[in-house]
């Protein structure tokens, strides 16, 4: 008989806290925010790109435009999503042509939907940089994606499965990791 045991690996205090820090990295590394834009990977990377706005607005008293991208037809595994049709009317011109962009995502693990984002973004236009932000990184990777911005490294095992659960979504902030036991 197999079991799931759970760990909580961060609450909201955690997560804002690791937000915060984010926010102030991308400031220092950035010397502010000018020309820069966040873009948030369509689902929990646009929230996660909509705080850190509002942490760089509370810090710099400067807004950032936040942009959402949705990767679904970038994916190199597309026929598993065979049955999500793409919404038309929902593609959203990016403003990012010479711009900074900080692309923000919850979990980095193969880094293949950050491949897939790379190739959308360069679709919209020739930015002058890309940098990643994740809220968390577990590792595994098949492809050379680092982040540049980090909330919490997990090392996980491949059994192992992380979740990130967002207020605006689910009602509450954590992230837990789920653990297969026989």
């Amino acid at each position: 008989m197999t079991t799931t045991k759970q760990h909580l690996i961060m609450d909201e205090s955690t997560i804002r806290r690791s937000l915060t820090r984010i926010a102030h990295e991308i400031l220092e590394r950035n010397k502010g925010v000018e020309n820069c834009v966040l873009v948030g990977i369509r689902t929990r990377g646009v929230h996660l790109a909509r705080r850190l706005a509002e942490r760089i607005a509370e810090i710099e008293q400067v807004r950032v435009a936040v942009y959402e991208l949705d990767v679904t037809r970038y994916r190199d595994d597309r026929k598993l999503f065979a049955n999500v049709a793409e919404q038309p009317g929902q593609y959203t011109p990016l403003h990012i042509e010479d711009k900074k962009i900080i692309l923000c995502d919850d979990v980095l693990y193969t880094g293949r939907t950050v491949r897939a984002a790379l190739d959308a973004l360069i679709d919209h236009g020739r930015p002058q940089m890309i940098q990643l932000a994740v809220l968390v990184d577990r590792g595994h990777r098949e492809l050379p994606i680092r982040p540049d911005f980090v909330g919490k490294n997990l090392p996980t095992s491949r059994g192992e499965r992380v979740e990130v659960r967002l207020s605006e979504l689910d009602g509450r902030d954590h992230v837990m990791i789920y653990h297969e036991s026989e």
